[in-house]
């Protein structure tokens, strides 16, 4: 095994190189990323908690740091932590499927994470982060990536919390858009919350 200094060079090696990506621009996938990328992830070989969600907004793209919006506010809230400790790298890997805002689709929402991105980087950097014990899974593309024939609709997959915790707590998107999901389904927040911010707590120590 590659001694802790070593390892950490080769995280930072893999971290810069991802920073000067421009493989949605220069070798897309389809149509080429309609502005200059900037990837947002964070990561430790340290963190024990992951959140592994979609791809970043106008807002983080904007800031580069993941989740400065409402719906950080609210992911926030959902885990029980404070910015402090999610913003804590050492803590927290907060890996997206795709690391660039992908742009709005007719209707004025995201776009789907960008098709390059993680075939060409996800393995790699999970890789990075072998102390995780849990990880919160935002959406459907990261249900998908990681829980694979399990998922079924966003909705299925996150009724079946409890087949997949405390490894993986699968979520909807913390977005307001969410809001009526949310009522509809109360027991998210009854049963799936509480264990989520029990499970965060031992994760975090």
């Amino acid at each position: 095994m590659a001694s802790p200094l070593v390892q950490e060079a080769t995280l930072a090696k893999l971290l810069a190189d991802i920073r000067a990506c421009r493989l949605c621009v220069e070798a897309p996938k389809g149509a080429a990323l309609p502005h200059e990328p900037r990837p947002v992830l964070q990561i430790s070989r340290t963190a024990r908690l992951a959140i592994f969600g979609q791809a970043p907004g106008m807002r983080v793209h904007e800031s580069g740091r993941p989740f400065t919006d409402a719906s950080g506010e609210r992911l926030r809230d959902w885990l029980g932590i404070g910015p402090d400790i999610f913003y804590d790298a050492s803590k927290v890997a907060i890996v997206p499927m795709g690391f660039c805002f992908p742009g709005y689709d007719s209707k004025g929402g995201d776009k789907p994470p960008r098709a390059e991105c993680a075939p060409h980087w996800r393995a790699r950097v999970l890789a990075m982060a072998p102390s995780v014990q849990s990880a919160v899974l935002v959406g459907a593309y990261a249900q998908r990536w990681h829980l694979g024939k399990e998922t079924a609709s966003l909705t299925a997959t996150v009724e079946r919390w409890r087949d997949f915790a405390p490894r993986y707590f699968p979520t909807p998107h913390p977005s307001w858009r969410n809001n009526g999901w949310i009522r509809k389904n109360p027991w998210f927040e009854t049963e799936l919350l509480p264990a989520l911010r029990k499970q965060v707590a031992a994760a975090l120590g």
